[in-house]
């Protein structure tokens, strides 16, 4: 499984050096080191979003709230600084981290406690974010003139040559990682979408730990709520609209199997690259970016048929396996 796993990331990096390779032939200056960074600080967002994902799909649930989550977190930072101007920035992160993660977990509970499906519970409270978004902004938006400057300025500061934006999306990367490969937390959402009914008789609480996983989630979807819309300088209700579908797609595309228990961070994170290069590339080489909703698509149709592909070999050999043990 491991070298399933390092074939699918191995091949993800070769699509990515392929494709830049394509676009510097019709853009050479699309691969300078300082656009590349550009390139990865835009995707950035979408990196923190899949991560969180990332977690929630090991588990055989799904998370369509989380776009949602980022435009209401988001929001309410927006006006608290409207309101607060002097209010310390780091205040406003705990605020952010505390309200996605307060949105998660609605979500976890609903379906750990009410046994509700994942994807009609988030459908739902997708809808209900948005709807707050409208009644407490009265569907107006909050602007650059509006927002303090120590507000905006947070994640384009420069620390070592990068914004602080990606930083934060790297920070999230390692912590991710430690806790997937190094704690009994990540080993439980692995077992848990793995074979659910073997992870009970060891002990692990299903519901509970599909619960952390929407927690998790959802305390990444209210930083990257806060990040946005400090980057972007303006908050309102539609913000980032659909990006919930690039979230799952960057899972799909890295690997993350939807049925649960197969996937990595390094999977994720290279998914979420391959669709920034995508987004970045295709107004660079007069490319409508219409189609990057078509060659979305496309790439998780891929990644669905090599995954369930994947899978039907996995069961031929176990079977053989048993075949011959007998």
């Amino acid at each position: 499984m491991n070298a399933l796993l390092k074939s699918r990331e191995s091949i993800l990096v070769g699509a990515i050096l392929a494709l830049l390779v394509l676009i510097a032939t019709r853009f050479a200056g699309f691969v300078a080191p300082a656009n590349l960074a550009a390139v990865f600080n835009d995707t950035s967002p979408l990196i923190i979003l899949a991560l969180g994902q990332m977690v929630v799909i090991l588990t055989r649930c799904i998370d369509l709230s989380v776009a949602a989550n980022l435009a209401l977190t988001g929001m309410v930072c927006a006006m608290l600084n409207v309101a607060y101007p002097e209010l310390p920035i780091f205040v406003i992160l705990l605020l952010a981290l505390a309200l996605g993660a307060i949105m998660g977990a609605v979500n976890g509970l609903l379906v750990w406690k009410l046994d509700i499906p994942p994807i009609v519970v988030t459908l739902g409270t997708m809808t209900i974010y948005r709807g707050i978004i409208f009644l407490i902004s009265d569907g107006k938006w909050v602007n650059a003139h509006e927002m303090s400057p120590a507000f905006t300025a947070f994640p384009r500061a420069s620390l070592l040559g990068l914004p602080v934006l990606s930083w934060v999306a790297i920070a999230v990367i390692v912590v991710m990682s430690v806790v997937m490969a190094r704690t009994t937390l990540g080993r439980s959402f692995y077992a848990v979408g793995g074979n659910p009914h073997a992870a009970v008789y060891t002990g692990i609480n299903v519901g509970k730990s599909q619960f952390l996983a929407f927690v998790i989630s959802g305390t990444l979807a209210g930083l990257a709520g806060y990040l946005w819309v400090a980057r972007y300088a303006v908050a309102y209700v539609d913000i980032a609209g659909g990006f919930e579908l690039d979230v799952v797609a960057a899972c799909v595309i890295g690997g993350i199997s939807i049925a649960g228990g197969i996937g990595t961070v390094g999977g994720a994170v290279l998914g979420a690259l391959f669709l920034g290069v995508i987004k970045n590339a295709l107004p660079v080489v007069d490319i409508s970016p219409f189609w990057q909703l078509a060659i979305s698509g496309a790439a998780i149709i891929i990644a669905v048929v090599f995954n369930a592909r994947a899978d039907r070999t996995k069961g031929r050999v176990i079977l053989k396996s048993a075949e011959h043990a007998q």
